[in-house]
């Protein structure tokens, strides 16, 4: 009898607990709309201003409603690519010309002899300022998005964001070979790109620069395809980088620092050439909410220029005098 009560006992109070979480669930429920993981980003883009110390002093306004892309000559002259054009301005911002193309280019650049290379999705073309096409190399495959290019004497190199590896090319579009496909016994970590954000330039003393963006770091590689350095931290301060993938572009400034561009918080920085955090150009209040594509180059002043996909812009920034 005993046994009996105490396991009548038991089963109340089983369900009494029952009856008591089915209320709680019922009459408290949580709120759908709220992500118990995501972290509060309006403070993160708020940021200090303080940090800021470069002035917007113009905006060039291109013709075409598509802009990808942005690259500078020699001489400073700017060249714009977007869908089915270039449009080139001269160092003020004057247009000089334009000319059309059959497809949307994602990215160009202009070398010392002026011509024009293109990335166009899966393969590159090259124009001269006439708008001639003089080449078109042969497709990286399907799968391929070819997002930056950088030339320097005889060697070509492309950002392929599809198959996520850099080709370096010959001046006729043989590939000679390919960098920074994994390789743990040369201590590569292999590329990281979830998005079709996939930078690389040319450094002051001829070395090349990539972003691994998806590990939030630049890596610096030599012809032979050997990872020499790398810097960059994965954070949501200031100093680094966060979100999938950033830095989603940058340039090179005079000195070696690095210009860098962010998607998720839209901001744009500026880094010494050991990597080191300096100065903020433009926070995100500066730009649309989810503006993407943030491309940017400097000229021989070392004023940053800003392509805004979204205010359909290109912005000069510089630095202000007491800095």
């Amino acid at each position: 009898m005993r046994k009996k009560i105490v396991l009548i006992g038991a089963l109340a109070l089983l369900l009494a607990a029952i009856l008591f979480m089915s209320w709680d669930l019922f009459f408290n429920k949580p709120d759908d709309n709220v992500n118990p993981y995501d972290y509060d980003i309006k403070s993160l883009k708020a940021g200090d201003t303080s940090l800021i110390v470069f002035a917007e002093v113009q905006q060039i306004i291109p013709g075409t409603t598509t802009i990808n892309g942005i690259a500078l000559d020699h001489s400073d002259r700017i060249f714009i690519c977007g869908e089915n054009g270039i449009e080139i301005f001269d160092p003020s911002g004057k247009p000089e010309t334009k000319f059309s193309i059959e497809g949307t280019a994602n990215c160009l650049y202009v070398d010392q002899d002026g011509r024009i290379y293109l990335g166009m999705m899966e393969h590159i073309e090259i124009f001269d300022k006439s708008g001639k096409l003089l080449k078109k190399w042969k497709t990286c495959g399907e799968n391929a998005v070819i997002t930056s290019i950088a030339v320097t004497g005889n060697d070509v190199f492309a950002a392929d964001a599809g198959n996520k590896v850099v080709y370096h090319y010959d001046l006729n579009g043989n590939i000679i070979k390919k960098i920074g496909e994994k390789d743990p016994a040369r201590n590569i970590p292999g590329f990281v790109v979830p998005s079709p954000y996939f930078d690389l330039a040319i450094g002051r003393t001829g070395e090349l620069w990539v972003v691994n963006p998806g590990r939030h770091r630049f890596e610096q590689y030599n012809f032979e395809g050997n990872l020499t350095s790398s810097w960059g931290v994965s954070t949501m301060s200031m100093e680094g980088f966060c979100g999938c993938c950033n830095p989603s572009n940058f340039a090179i400034l005079s000195d070696g620092s690095f210009v860098t561009t962010e998607k998720g918080i839209e901001r744009v920085k500026v880094y010494a050439p050991n990597g080191d955090f300096k100065w903020v150009v433009a926070g995100p209040d500066s730009f649309i909410e989810g503006t993407k594509g943030l491309d940017v180059a400097v000229d021989s002043k070392d004023r940053i220029l800003v392509l805004d996909p979204e205010k359909k812009q290109i912005r000069v920034f510089i630095l202000k005098k007491q800095h």
